[in-house]
């Protein structure tokens, strides 16, 4: 063995202490991912990523993702070792409160995390999603003579990752799209939490994934000399294909007492620490222990690192001297537009336009897109429908990979997961879009972008009971209710063209958290009743008066999306002494000063009627214990539209009626 061979087995043997100590000081944690890939880590930090601790977000990196976000303590033991930003004494408050070590690592949180990661198959959806954006980029800054993108994205998944749709529907994505910038390492160790892998899977891994067009190796995932040899292999592969590195490994190796066991899985190897740091040569009276010659390996080893990123600076400022234009592209990253500039961009709408709002969805996109061209779109199979395709552009594919269209086939959850990865590597800004109610096929990615403040956006139609004859399996009756309640998740339903461009613009101006568009498919009229400006620059204020009264106040009529126009209606009826407010966006909203919300919704007026065609029950926040709501507490009808609002309720004479029984 070469002195680097010994070393890196003894970093190996050193990063499962600290995951042993680390997971018994809390008792709490799981052991068996960092402690059976071990070896893995000691390669991949310790010889093959190019990447530089010193500046965790250079551009050019290679991309880690723990997929299998349980094992937490491996990618915190690697990242202490190489050097970030992360001191033993964080290691050592694993999972404490405020600690920099959280038990799933969070982007933000933690210096070299590159992703959120915990809900099983989401990270290798980012990875995808990373793959996807290193080819654009290459595609669109690179020239002949500086190559600036040339970086690989690299995933750790075990059998529970494997096992998750989202994880498969992302993987065909990216066998089709030729991602071959993309390395997933399988940990393949036989087990699940509960009990043997051969208890819930029996296919063949190997064959599944060059059915899907990737290149496999099945390797001895404690050999260092085969792990090395294998990666080195996919990093240059010129095949075209994504590349699966099966690792065979044992869980929990180092503590002979539950590895190769599904109880090495979770914390209960942490009682035997004792004798498993014996076993693995650690001192018994000192944890959190990392030996002075392997410190000194991985010191020199970030500064050969450094180096390297230093020499790609070089070629950086050599590339902005001669592509400006390029380089004022790139830079345009980090600078977002504000929603005002925004709605420059966007033509005014002829006053006599009946238009459903994913028809003025896709005029607005456009000159937004124009503006924006580092905006990229995708959709679920649904560019027909959804409308949110980028004209002037071409499709995303193996042969076009400057094109900003992306057709993602049926695959809402690996299309949002995927979105994450692209908003996760910070280069270009993603929208994607599908039915709403099929938000549900993508919810849990949506949760962990608000959750990662990822500012991607959501242009999902077919919003009510208005999509009609298609049925209740199509009409999304509780589904905004749904989203709504998920934190910093903007939900925006706009009432008109002009609240459309509003919405966008305000959707594209955030870059705190992901914004869903709700989108009709029904045409609505023009609400030439409320000024241009009040209705675009009033959804940037999540809501706004629509119409004010003329009389003393008596009644408020609260409505969103298709229903304004029904509010609308029925204030003309009820008289002077009546409001209306258009509530877009929720969030948005209350976020306002308390004077700005007083202003909208007076406390002194409780004779209030929200309408909106579907569930009810968040509603009775804005309305009081008074007030009433009109809407849909059931499931939808198969019926043309304007049939089902009148079965259902949802008119303007329910709304004068609702009004005049308080």
């Amino acid at each position: 063995m070469t002195l680097q061979t010994l070393l890196l087995a003894k970093a190996a043997n050193q990063a499962r202490g600290l995951a042993i100590d680390a997971v018994h000081a809390c008792s709490s944690g799981h052991l068996g991912l960092p402690l059976g890939c071990a070896e893995i880590g000691a390669v991949l930090f310790g010889h093959a990523l190019s990447h530089n601790p010193a500046r965790p977000r250079w551009l050019n990196r290679d991309r880690f993702v723990l997929s299998g976000g349980h094992g937490s303590m491996f990618l915190y033991s690697w990242l202490h070792l190489s050097g970030y930003d992360l001191p033993i004494e964080q290691v050592a408050k694993f999972r404490a409160l405020h600690s920099t070590t959280p038990g799933h690592p969070e982007f933000h949180e933690t210096p070299g995390v590159e992703a959120t990661t915990g809900p099983l198959g989401q990270g290798i959806g980012n990875a995808v999603g990373m793959a996807l954006a290193g080819q654009m980029a290459a595609a669109r800054f690179n020239t002949p003579e500086h190559e600036l993108f040339n970086y690989h994205v690299v995933a750790l998944a075990g059998d529970g990752c494997m096992q998750e749709g989202v994880a498969m529907e992302a993987c065909a994505f990216a066998g089709h799209q030729k991602l071959d910038n993309l390395i997933l390492i399988y940990d393949s160790n036989d087990v699940t939490l509960d009990a043997m892998a051969i208890k819930t899977q029996s296919e063949s891994v190997a064959q599944r994934f060059k059915a899907i067009a990737w290149d496999v190796q099945t390797i001895d995932g404690h050999d260092l000399a085969a792990i090395l040899k294998a990666f080195n292999r996919a990093k240059r592969s010129q095949s075209g294909k994504p590349q699966l590195i099966i690792a065979k490994t044992i869980i929990g190796k180092g503590i002979a007492e539950v590895q190769g066991t599904a109880k090495g899985h979770g914390e209960g190897g942490a009682k035997f620490s004792a004798t498993a740091r014996a076993s693995l040569g650690l001192p018994a009276d000192q944890h959190f222990f990392v030996s002075d010659d392997v410190r000194a390996y991985f010191a020199g080893y970030k500064d050969r690192l450094v180096r390297s990123c230093n020499k790609w600076h070089k070629t950086y400022k050599a590339w902005c001297a001669a592509n400006p234009e390029k380089s004022a592209l790139l830079d345009s990253r980090d600078t977002t537009p504000s929603a005002a500039v925004l709605l420059e961009k966007i033509p005014l709408f002829p006053g006599d336009a009946k238009l459903a709002t994913r028809a003025a969805g896709r005029d607005v996109l456009q000159p937004l897109a124009a503006a924006l061209p580092l905006l990229i779109g995708g959709s679920a199979d649904l560019y027909g429908s959804t409308l949110n395709y980028i004209a002037a552009e071409k499709d995303f594919d193996d042969t076009n990979r400057s094109g900003r269209n992306i057709r993602f086939g049926i695959r809402e959850h690996g299309m949002a997961a995927i979105a994450n990865g692209v908003a996760y590597d910070g280069l270009f800004r993603p929208s994607i879009a599908t039915f709403l109610v099929f938000a549900d096929y993508s919810r849990p990615a949506m949760r962990i972008a608000a959750l990662a403040k990822l500012p991607v956006v959501y242009i999902y139609t077919h919003d009510s009971v208005g999509v009609g004859e298609d049925g209740p399996t199509h009409q999304p009756v509780e589904t905004i209710s749904g989203l709504r309640v998920i934190p910093n998740l903007d939900v925006i339903r706009p009432g008109d063209p002009e609240e459309t461009a509003g919405a966008f613009a305000a959707a594209l101006a955030r870059t705190e958290g992901p914004t869903l568009l709700a989108l009709t498919r029904q045409n609505l009229p023009t609400l030439n009743e409320i000024p241009v400006t009040s209705r675009r620059d009033g959804v940037l204020k999540g809501g706004y008066i629509a119409v004010l009264e003329s009389a003393p106040l008596t009644h408020i009529l609260i409505a969103t999306g298709s229903e304004l126009q029904l509010a609308v209606a029925a204030s003309k009826t009820l008289g002077a002494s009546t409001r209306v407010v258009s509530l877009p966006c929720t969030s948005r909203f209350d976020r306002q000063s308390a004077q700005y919300r007083e202003s909208v919704l007076p406390s002194s007026c409780r004779k209030r009627i929200a309408v909106e065609a579907g569930v009810t029950v968040l509603w009775h926040k804005y309305v009081g214990l008074d007030g009433k709501v009109v809407g849909i507490d059931r499931f939808g009808l198969s019926a043309p539209a304007p049939t089902i609002f009148k079965e259902l309720g949802i008119t303007t004479e329910a709304v004068v009626a609702a009004a005049q029984a308080l």
